[in-house]
Order: structure tokens, then C-alpha cells, then sequence
């Protein structure tokens, strides 16, 4: 019996685990990506956002971790201390989709992948994640989904934080 409630509490917790989007936030004074040498996302003042949708991630998740990054407070308010949110600053986001966040390196030296969403997916959550954040931020760009981009940035701080949907 004791055995069956561990096994079974491990496992929730390996699917709890398995399902969560994942996100890079760097606060940024300007930050622009381009595809080909052609510039397709720009902003100012905010957040570069590089997002990670793994398997078993739904709306849900994206709904969360948007609220979290626009109210993280961590631009600094009149007193130097971190305590300004995106929303406070009227700040803009770049998001810009990557998969190799779900990278697994724990066995041998080349990176799996098998935990990332499959494209189809991650591509309708990762648009949906944007529309969600048209609705809360006054200006968003993007990055062009799987396509090669590089990304130009000149980072705050510098302050850069990992989250999670979990």
C-alpha cells in the first residue's frame, strides 16, 4: 500500500513536471531581432521574452506566465529598488520563440529536445501567448516562429530571470 502511494505520488509529480512553458526575461533598454538581416521585432524600454512551449502545455500555462512577466516588478522606482512592473513603466515586449530552453542535458553532450512541443503546437500557443500580451502591454514585437533570427540587445542591470508556468 505504502509502496503503491509513493509510486503513484512520484509519478503526478513527474507529470506535474513534464507540462511547464518556460520563459527568459531579460529587462532590456532596447532589444530587436532579425531574420536575413531584415529587422522584424523592435522595442524599447521592457522585456526580450524567449519562450519555451513543451509538450503538454495548454493556454493555461501561457495565461499565467504572462500575467507573471508583465507584473514582475523589477525595474527600479525613484528610490533605486526593484518595485516597477512592465505595466508600471508602460514598458514594451519582445517575445521571441525558443524551443532549445526545453533542451535535456543531463545524459551524454548533445542536447534532447523530445520534451519540446511539437511545432504545430507551439506555434498556436506561442501566437496565443502574444495576443494575450497585446491585450495588457501597449507594444509588443515578435521574432518569426522557427525561423534562424538573431537578436541585438543592450540589457538593464544586467537583470535576467528564468520562469516557469509550474
Amino acid at each position: 500500500m505504502k509502496q503503491e502511494l509513493i509510486i503513484a505520488t512520484i509519478t503526478q509529480f513527474q507529470t506535474w513536471i513534464a507540462y511547464i512553458m518556460k520563459a527568459v526575461i531579460q529587462r532590456v533598454d532596447f532589444a530587436k531581432v532579425s531574420v536575413s538581416g531584415e529587422t522584424v521585432g523592435e522595442i524599447n524600454k521592457g522585456f526580450l521574452v524567449l519562450l519555451g512551449v513543451e509538450k503538454g502545455d495548454g493556454e493555461k500555462d501561457a495565461d499565467h506566465l504572462i500575467d507573471k512577466i508583465v507584473n514582475l516588478r523589477i525595474f527600479e522606482d525613484d528610490a533605486g529598488k526593484m518595485n516597477l512592473s512592465l505595466m508600471d513603466i508602460s514598458g514594451e515586449l519582445l517575445i521571441v520563440s525558443q524551443f532549445t530552453l526545453l533542451a535535456d542535458c543531463r545524459k551524454g553532450r548533445r542536447p534532447s529536445f523530445v520534451n519540446a512541443g511539437e511545432p504545430a503546437l507551439a506555434e498556436k500557443l506561442y501566437e496565443y501567448f502574444v495576443a494575450n500580451a497585446w491585450r495588457k502591454v501597449r507594444k509588443v514585437a515578435t521574432g518569426k516562429f522557427q525561423a534562424m533570427m538573431k537578436i541585438e540587445l543592450l540589457n538593464n542591470g544586467p537583470v535576467t530571470i528564468i520562469l516557469d508556468s509550474g
